[in-house]
């Protein structure tokens, strides 16, 4: 790793355990933990994402994968929308620090944020990482892609992966999306499997999506 972005990991990890203590945003504080299931995890799907993309990011909490992803892939442009307004404090803060251009952060839910106009079907890519089963995650997604763009969730082990994506099948195919694939790799040293499901975005959403008032977790397209 290039010492400037090993740099802004180190500062990245830094703010992260200082706004922890107050904002409680992730059980990970270990360094090397935080490096492989944090930081590693995140940068992992970077070659998903299409040159100069902009992306946006559900439900982006501390900033995973988001900023890592940021910190190697400066083409990237990103919208982070996080529905708690510490936790907007804090990715605030961390793109000032880290000095990212191109990112805005957003106190918005992600069900919302979906139905304006300036940014349904604006996107080159959506992407979430630990916010929900892949049924409920595609309704709160798939709404913010382009068609030809594409949806990028990290997920937990392969089997986990396959049932997600054969639980949402039809959640997929309703909001739009085609053709979905499977990546897996290991983190280092024994840090578990993980995967992300990349699903190309084929068709326009139906207007009556994404349905709010919880409806995408209370009663997931099945």
């Amino acid at each position: 790793m290039r010492g400037e972005l090993r740099e802004k990991f180190e500062l990245f990890r830094n703010l992260l355990l200082e706004y922890n203590k107050k904002y409680n945003l992730t059980s990970i504080t270990e360094e090397k933990e935080v490096f492989y299931k944090h930081f590693l995890d995140s940068v992992a799907g970077e070659s998903l994402f299409p040159l100069y993309a902009k992306v946006a990011e559900v439900g982006s909490g501390a900033g995973f994968p988001s900023l890592p992803l940021k910190i190697v892939r400066d083409d990237l442009t990103f919208v982070l929308l996080e529905s708690t307004g510490k936790k907007c404090d804090f990715l605030r803060t961390a793109v000032d620090k880290l000095a990212l251009s191109g990112v805005t952060v957003f106190n918005a839910r992600a069900e919302e944020a979906a139905r304006d106009a300036l940014w349904r079907e604006t996107f080159d890519a959506c992407t979430a990482r630990a916010v929900a089963r892949l049924n409920t995650l595609a309704e709160y997604c798939l709404p913010f892609v382009k068609k030809g763009g594409v949806f990028i969730a990290y997920k937990g082990s392969a089997e986990t992966a396959e049932a997600e994506r054969e639980e949402g099948t039809k959640a997929v195919f309703l909001l739009g999306g085609g053709k979905t694939k499977i990546f897996s790799y290991e983190l280092p040293e024994g840090y578990g499997e993980r995967t992300l499901i990349k699903v190309t975005k084929e068709r326009e959403t139906p207007e009556k999506y994404p349905r709010g008032n919880g409806k995408e977790r209370s009663k997931p397209i099945a």
